[in-house]
């Protein structure tokens, strides 16, 4: 079973997505910030991390780029309700970029995506 890390300020979206993947069939875990995001993956070792970019204290590129730098095989699908980050050059670090909807089936598919990837380059 994967364990997937959601980091999101959002309450009412963390529980969301969380509900939703355990439905699927993820174990995971839940951040509402960043700093709480850094303790979990000091503490647990991941499959994936669905990351936020726009968070009340700190933006999500900033944990994006540290989880690039530090857990090198650990995908990020970063989840966040405006597009105009694509063009951001940090959220190219990312394994995959999703829109928020209140449709999670792109959500879904794309943690399907990543974590077979995943699984293939193990």
């Amino acid at each position: 079973m994967a364990q997937v890390l959601v980091v999101d300020d959002e309450d009412d979206l963390r529980m969301l997505y969380a509900d939703e993947l355990r439905d699927e069939g993820y174990e995971v875990t839940t951040a509402g910030t960043c700093n709480e995001a850094r303790e979990q993956l000091d503490k647990d070792n991941f499959d994936l991390v669905i990351l936020d970019i726009q968070m009340k204290n700190e933006s999500g590129l900033d944990l994006l780029k540290e989880v690039v730098r530090e857990k090198v095989d650990l995908p990020v699908i970063l989840c966040t309700a405006f597009s105009i980050y694509k063009d951001d050059f940090s959220s190219w670090l990312a394994d995959a970029y999703v829109v928020k909807s209140s449709d999670l089936t792109e959500l879904k598919n794309q943690v399907r995506q990543v974590l077979e990837k995943r699984k293939k380059q193990s």
